[in-house]
């Protein structure tokens, strides 16, 4: 099982605003709630999963929203390692080397991505609905079509 530390960091910053907005706190007020000092940029940053959350730092936070770290923890890690509906999971490699015309500018996009990346392990993304529906339109197709492609390319991986 490979991690994708992009995508974890920002189920966890999902998750950690959900809790926040379910007890209807504003950032300001989750602040108040903690025991140590964090600026109000902080906190945004971990709920945009743009900035990585120490341990001690995700449970002081969990503890101020009466949530069990594990819990928070077991739910990112079902919505990372799950195939739930209308997501897919997908070999980034499996995307460059296949050489459907339609599917161009996701070859492009995944050649990018894996130049980019400094983890060599870590090619394998997660795409939700909304993110499929956004490439099939980039790629001329119906997003049927575009699942059906990303389908068959993700069972290749298998």
């Amino acid at each position: 099982m490979r991690i994708d530390g992009d995508t974890y960091q920002r189920i966890l910053g999902e998750e950690l605003r959900k809790l926040r907005r379910r007890r209807g706190w504003t950032r300001k007020e989750l602040n108040q709630h903690l025991q140590s000092e964090i600026s109000l940029q902080t906190l945004a940053t971990y709920e945009l999963g743009t900035r990585q959350c120490s341990v001690v730092r995700l449970v002081e936070l969990c503890i101020a929203m009466d949530e069990l770290p594990q819990d928070l923890l077991a739910r990112v890690h079902r919505r990372v390692f799950t195939d739930e509906p209308g997501r897919i999971r997908l070999d980034l490699n499996r995307v460059v080397a296949d050489n459907q015309p339609e599917l161009l500018p996701l070859r492009r996009w995944a050649q990018d991505r894996l130049r980019q990346n400094e983890r060599p392990a870590s090619h394998e993304v997660h795409f939700d609905l909304a993110a499929v529906e956004r490439m099939a339109e980039l790629c001329g197709l119906s997003t049927v079509d575009l699942l059906a492609r990303l389908r068959a390319l993700s069972a290749q991986s298998s």
